[in-house]
């Protein structure tokens, strides 16, 4: 199971940078190498992955320890929509011995061209969430380039809904919704974590719903469009990494953020990593990411 993370996670790092991302152009070859890894993971994908892994719709418990795909009818899509659910090893176990028990809940934000598999799939992500007894749900952002309304609440490109950004953003409220609906959330620990497109939904949700969120950590983030509204953030604590080499997202425009956010005092710890690219930079932290979170409730 690991090792189809990683290699999941090689993928990822491959179909990122040949998006259609303004200011980056690819070396010649590289989409067809990701295409020929996308083939070989397809292939393999049954004989490495672990049936248990899977659960259908209408399953009422769904099993702990593991990562988990489920979904949910999209109504206002019209759709079936997949997300993402992790539950610690000990969730049933720690409601039986108390029936108030609640747990700290993590919405993850998937990068462009990624899903919500390959984000919960993050080296480290559930190993940590199962030792500090954290859920995890990821939602698809409608797809994987909705970018979850920081782009605006129009398609975006080509063939899009002229409401992606909207539908985007609503998957998210939805999967959200339906999580602490179905499972023992602690309203005071909600938190948010991004990935580049995905760290920009993140600012752009914690902007927009600051009353829900106890702290939010952007990953290699794409600035959303216009940040007027920064200030509405102003009691949400932020952990916000980037690499000063990453060539997807270029590192100034967080600086530039974080200099926004010294003047509003913005409760933030920031992390520029030298020579860090944009892929490896979303894992690398995940020890101080869930200590950050530990120290802040609404």
């Amino acid at each position: 199971m690991n090792d189809y993370r990683f290699a999941c996670s090689s993928l990822f790092v491959l179909l990122l940078v040949i998006q259609p991302i303004k200011g980056f152009v690819p070396n010649p070859g590289f989409q067809e190498k990701a295409e020929g890894i996308q083939g070989e993971l397809e292939k393999n994908k049954r004989g490495s992955m672990r049936q248990s892994s899977e659960t259908n719709i209408d399953d009422r418990k769904v099993e702990a320890g593991k990562s988990v795909s489920r979904e949910y009818q999209f109504k206002e899509a019209g759709k079936q929509m997949k997300y993402q659910l992790y539950l610690p090893g000990n969730y049933y176990d720690e409601i039986e011995k108390n029936a108030k028990k609640k747990f700290p809940l993590i919405i993850a934000l998937h990068g462009y061209g990624s899903n919500p598999k390959q984000i919960v799939g993050y080296p480290g992500f559930t190993r940590l969430a199962n030792q500090r007894g954290y859920l995890i749900a990821a939602p698809m952002g409608y797809n994987t380039k909705g970018w979850y309304g920081s782009r605006g609440q129009g398609g975006g490109y080509w063939r899009a809904p002229r409401n992606l950004g909207e539908l985007s953003e609503k998957d998210v409220l939805n999967v959200l919704e339906i999580t602490r609906k179905d499972f023992q959330v602690d309203e005071n620990k909600i938190y948010l974590y991004g990935h580049s497109m995905g760290g920009g939904g993140s600012i752009h949700l914690a902007m927009k719903y600051p009353e829900i969120w106890a702290a939010v950590a952007p990953m290699a983030p794409a600035i959303p469009r216009g940040m007027k509204d920064l200030g509405k953030a102003k009691h949400t604590p932020f952990f916000i990494v980037h690499g000063d080499n990453d060539r997807v997202l270029p590192v100034k425009n967080t600086r530039s953020l974080i200099e926004k956010m010294k003047e509003l005092k913005i409760d933030h710890q920031y992390r520029e990593v030298e020579k860090g690219d944009h892929v490896t930079v979303a894992w690398r932290y995940f020890d101080e990411i869930f200590d950050f979170f530990d120290k802040h409730k609404k």
